[in-house]
């Protein structure tokens, strides 16, 4: 049954393992910036609630589009 799973018999192709270590390297570094961006974004946000005066300071009486 593992044979059929495979689709050949002989084993790991050394090509199909490195790219899935590089698949999975590449995700672990997403993984790490998405931490690092969420510690961001949440600093930023305490920030904007507490009163920062560099945030005060902007003034935009309505929301802008991101892309136009």
């Amino acid at each position: 049954m593992a044979k059929a799973l495979l689709g050949y018999v002989g084993g790991s192709d050394p090509r199909l393992l490195a790219e899935m270590r590089r698949l999975q390297q590449r995700v672990q570094d997403l993984e790490s910036e998405l931490v690092r961006i969420q510690a961001e974004n949440d600093a930023l946000s305490a920030g904007a609630s507490h009163g920062d005066p560099l945030l005060e300071s902007i003034d935009v009486p309505q929301a802008e589009p991101a892309l136009t």
